[in-house]
């Protein structure tokens, strides 16, 4: 296995990252956030990925030939698709009803949250 995956799954996070931090937007600030989360599809990937293996399909009672790749590792991907899915549908949201009522989706400028 090569160290590329891992690489771009750490770019990827450092990318969002530092997008969220510099974020001056709501919406900016939930894009980066979805970068970042696709890092972690890349990171998962890269632990469960294995050459020349197949996938974990059993139709008959005799046991495969070859390796087969964990099923565990592509469960917790799509889990991870579907809740960053929802993660971002939610933070959307919340930055159109924030757009609503306070005019902006700056979070600078967000005077009347502040205690």
């Amino acid at each position: 296995m090569s160290v590329y995956p891992y690489c771009v799954a750490a770019w990827l996070m450092l990318a969002g990252a530092y997008g969220i931090v510099r974020s001056r937007n709501m919406v900016h600030a939930v894009v980066c956030l979805s970068v970042c989360q696709s890092g972690t599809y890349v990171l998962l990937l890269a632990v469960g990925y294995q050459r020349g293996a197949t996938a974990p399909v059993f139709g008959s009672t005799t046991t495969p030939n070859r390796n087969v790749v964990d099923p565990v590792v592509q469960a917790m991907t799509l889990t991870d698709v579907v809740v960053s899915a929802t993660v971002t549908a939610l933070l959307l949201a919340l930055a159109i009803q924030v757009n609503k009522r306070q005019r902006t989706v700056d979070p600078n400028q967000l005077v009347a949250l502040k205690g």
